[in-house]
């Protein structure tokens, strides 16, 4: 595996060294022993896989609140998704900062997102399958979310959507200033 520190501090793409033949590839797409060499956890005690349907589908933007330390390996399996986040850290150089990438089934490349992130995405292609490690277990009363097209962020994303969830497109505008007052 590679890991290319994405540019939110903490974050890091990690791509798959696939072994080709003519059957196709075999890859690690995990390795406690390479996490720990990077700093990074490596107890994941949930695992989610998100199918989605339709392209145009969005999901996001969702974090946690303290006390959780919720960790995530984002990758998606098969179809095709931009994958973002945003660094929500208090004491983080790069705060309020957002960092997009695609992620596909073709290339089996990861998103590391420590905690203190909010993550979503978009799907970019129809039937598309996004699993998620996690690195705590889900707990409703610490979710939390952030609107896809909030102005603070102005996160750019390739397409508009086209389904999502009611909750995801009804945030209220961000407020920075009150934001440590809610975690």
């Amino acid at each position: 595996m590679n890991f290319k520190q994405s540019p939110l501090l903490g974050a890091f793409v990690v791509e798959l060294e696939p072994h080709v033949d003519e059957r196709g590839f075999f890859a690690r797409s995990f390795c406690e022993k390479e996490f720990e060499r990077m700093g990074l956890p490596t107890h994941f005690p949930q695992a989610n896989l998100s199918r989605n349907v339709t392209k145009g589908t969005l999901r996001g933007m969702h974090y946690d609140a303290l006390p959780s330390k919720e960790s995530k390996v984002v990758r998606c399996v098969s179809g095709s998704i931009y994958d973002v986040i945003i660094d929500l850290r208090r004491e983080s150089t790069t705060r309020w900062q957002w960092f997009g990438i695609e992620l596909t089934g073709e290339t089996g490349a990861a998103l590391f997102i420590p905690p203190g992130f909010a993550h979503g995405f978009i799907t970019l292609a129809d039937r598309t399958d996004v699993l998620y490690q996690m690195g705590d277990v889900y707990r409703p009363a610490s979710s939390r979310g952030l609107r896809y097209n909030d102005r603070f962020f102005g996160i750019r994303w390739p397409i508009d959507p086209k389904i999502m969830s009611e909750r995801d497109r009804d945030y209220l505008d961000f407020d920075p200033a009150g934001f440590d007052a809610q975690q």
